[in-house]
């Protein structure tokens, strides 16, 4: 006698999906930054003051831009599904953006892991867009 085990499968809502998706990403950010500050000279540059980051207003447009992504981690939740839909469509496409051109400009052999990441962010993005673009109406 054969047995076979069968595991339940239950359909997930795409809201939580998105959200799941929106925190993958953020993660990915944040390894990102942090494995960052491995590379040569970066910690010097930040007690130096000498860094991408180097002023008061380029800190707080950091800032905007990366509160964005964990904003929707919890958006993608509580907006009406029309709302949530063209929201995570937009930001998904604004941030695959954003992922590709820093992705490109950081490529050298020390950041090498920053362009894994940003390859891996750009598939999350990608897959928040599609998720969203097909998001199943009633």
């Amino acid at each position: 006698m054969k047995h076979s085990v069968q595991f339940e499968e239950i359909q997930i809502n795409t809201k939580v999906i998105l959200s799941g998706l929106w925190t993958s990403v953020t993660l990915c950010y944040l390894y990102g930054d942090y494995f960052e500050l491995y590379t040569p000279g970066k910690a010097l540059g930040l007690v130096e003051g000498n860094n991408l980051l180097d002023s008061p207003l380029k800190l707080l447009i950091a800032a905007i831009v990366l509160v964005i992504p964990a904003t929707m981690v919890f958006l993608s939740l509580i907006l009406k599904s029309a709302v949530s839909r063209i929201l995570n469509i937009i930001m998904g496409i604004f941030f695959t953006g954003i992922i590709l051109f820093v992705g490109v400009i950081s490529f050298s052999e020390w950041y090498l892991f920053y362009v894994f990441m940003a390859a891996l962010e750009c598939i999350i993005t990608i897959l928040i867009v599609r998720y969203a673009w097909k998001w199943k109406r009633i």
